[in-house]
């Protein structure tokens, strides 16, 4: 039978040995969750200074035995926290009393991070202040260009287009000069920089502009931009999957920008300002407007190139191009050498594979021998006088070329032997042995830059252009074509102008397509109003060389009549005092200056 119980309160049981192992036990894993910050829970993230309590800090380290290697000791349980007293006004602080802490190690909190030092919290500005300088030495070197361009008017070529601005990105390098993109400082009319983080834009002068590279010097001559400015450093052609960090000013914000990215291809690029051929990098960082001109840095922040161009398509993202720093060295030393930019030199021919073995047979080539074969020979080009058709190039300065135009490049690449040509100099001499009538031959030639019938840009130049009886005639170039026909200019042109474009070759130096571009319409010229973008081909029955021939020819011609003799079969017959005459009405009308371009006067 069970005692009934007093009243009042219940007996105190006696505690086990059990029961103070337990309490003992639960004690020790407090402690150790306190004094372990360093694997915290899922359901508890770190919290900074910013987040401490009243009470003052907590422990943020494991305790400082364990750290020196000792044993670890049995955790004895702490006596009840007293509550704490209010703090001083004038108490510094992080001097409150907190559990476990001695008063010798009551500094700023700290924290570790995956095992790593321990990094003291500091205040906000601490912080900016600390990420500043550490992108301070490179991250500084990139500017911000503005540029105000007006463009030649094409369609009038007495005029100029309205003038717009647009801003791009540079960089500083050693000699007091700024790199940037040629399409950013096109046709300028005023280029200013700013440093990273100043409000004040410097008058830049456009030192040197290389066309075919897509790469344009500037200097500024107040001393007060370069105070504290230290320029970029090259560093070597990086290698595939090397990370890239492309810095700049896109668009989207007026700040500096960063995208990171890797290598992923490297061969020989079309530069589409340039419309020549030259070794670019493929990175997969993503590249808008604004950021060319800007530096591509490797992971030792030296720069590796310059973002110039990207790839857009419905089937493609991030695919942007870099000029590597051989392509920009040679820009460098090219002005150095010569003080001004002289260009990339070409051997001035079209080539074909020998991959065929029928074909190598034909050719006599043995089973041991490799090339290309010569197609065609630019007649201006100084391989002219040396080189033929059906010639097998072998090597060019006693670097083998392969049956597909490669040559060997780094390990497991190859690359076309362009590259080796653009690595010269204009002016500079190659040895190339080439293979003929089933003899071996070897030229030592003098490279040459490329002479275009259209040339694919005017160097900042005006248009040139000649008025007579309302009919215009002007040259035809690439800038031509994109002004007329917009940029798919390759696919809406005439077909006869794109034959030209594609596959002709000048015959001479001076040799330019000159074109009647449109008709200003006036009684004298009825009927032939729909004439546009036609080729001239000879003036009373005398060929037509270049424009400046064409005024020469017009302005002295005594005949009673004037002929032009047009593509298509077409004929324009004036009576020559009638259309001499009409002329100055014509341009008064239109309020054309001259009827002749400053450039073709006499």
């Amino acid at each position: 039978m069970e005692p009934k119980r007093k009243r009042g309160r219940k007996p105190k049981k006696p505690i086990s040995a059990a029961a103070s192992a337990s309490a003992s036990a639960s004690a020790s894993a407090s402690a150790s969750a306190d004094l372990n910050m360093n694997d915290p829970s899922p359901d508890e993230p770190l919290t900074n200074a910013d987040t401490a309590s009243e009470d003052g800090p907590t422990p943020t380290s494991s305790s400082p035995s364990r750290l020196r290697g000792r044993p670890r000791k049995s955790p004895r349980l702490l006596p009840p926290a007293k509550k704490p007293k209010s703090a001083k006004p004038d108490a510094a602080p992080g001097r409150a009393k907190s559990n476990g802490i001695h008063p010798s190690r009551r500094t700023t909190p700290r924290v570790t991070v995956n095992g790593d030092a321990p990094v003291a919290l500091a205040a906000g500005d601490r912080w900016e202040e600390s990420a500043a300088q550490s992108a301070a030495p490179y991250m500084d070197a990139v500017v911000k260009v503005f540029c105000v361009h007006t463009e030649p008017n094409f369609s009038l070529p007495w005029q100029r287009k309205r003038q717009y601005s647009s801003s791009s990105s540079g960089f500083v390098l050693k000699g007091k000069r700024v790199l940037t993109n040629a399409h950013s400082v096109e046709h300028h009319t005023q280029v200013k920089v700013k440093r990273r983080g100043s409000d004040t834009k410097y008058l830049a002068t456009v030192l040197a502009i290389g066309t075919e590279c897509d790469i344009a010097m500037l200097t500024v001559e107040d001393d007060e931009f370069w105070e504290g400015l230290r320029p970029l450093e090259f560093g070597s052609l990086p290698a595939l999957q090397d990370a890239v960090t492309v810095v700049g000013y896109p668009i989207g914000g007026d700040t500096i920008s960063v995208t990171s990215g890797v290598v992923s291809r490297m061969e020989i690029l079309s530069y589409v300002h340039g419309s020549t051929e030259l070794l670019g990098l493929q990175i997969d960082a993503a590249i808008n407007s604004g950021n060319s001109g800007g530096p591509a840095f490797n992971d030792k922040g030296k720069c590796v190139g310059i973002a110039f161009q990207s790839l857009k398509h419905e089937d493609v993202e991030n695919i942007g191009y870099v000029i590597p720093t051989p392509v920009i060295m040679h820009f460098i030393h090219d002005y150095e050498n010569s003080g001004e930019y002289t260009g990339f030199p070409i051997l001035g021919i079209e080539w074909q594979k020998m991959e065929n073995p029928d074909l190598r047979k034909a050719m006599g080539m043995k089973p041991d021998q490799k090339g290309v074969r010569v197609r065609r020979i630019e007649p201006t080009a100084p391989e002219f006088k040396f080189l033929k058709p059906s010639d097998i190039i072998l090597s060019f300065d006693g670097i083998d070329i392969a049956n597909d135009g490669t040559v060997p490049f780094r390990h497991g690449e190859r690359i076309g032997f362009s590259y080796l040509v653009s690595q010269k100099f204009t002016g500079e001499t190659a040895v190339i042995k080439v293979l003929r009538n089933s003899q071996t031959l070897v030229f030592n030639i003098k490279l040459g830059t490329h002479k275009r019938l259209i040339p694919a840009h005017i160097k900042g130049k005006p248009p040139s252009y000649y008025i007579i009886a309302g009919f215009v005639f002007t040259a035809i170039s690439v800038p031509y074509l994109r002004s007329e026909y917009g940029k798919d200019y390759e696919y809406d042109a005439p077909v006869k102008l794109l034959d030209k474009l594609l596959h002709s070759m000048a015959q001479s130096e001076d040799e330019q397509l000159v074109v009647v571009s449109q008709v200003l319409v006036s009684d004298i010229n009825i009927g032939y109003e729909d004439i546009v973008n036609t080729q001239v081909l000879a003036f009373n029955g005398k060929p037509i060389k270049n424009l400046k021939g064409l005024v020469s020819m017009v302005e002295n011609c005594h005949d009673e009549f004037i002929k032009f003799e047009l593509e298509y079969q077409q004929i324009v017959v004036l009576e020559t005092r009638t259309a001499k005459a009409a002329t100055l009405d014509i341009l008064t009308m239109h309020c054309i200056p001259s009827a002749v371009s400053d450039d073709l006067k006499t």
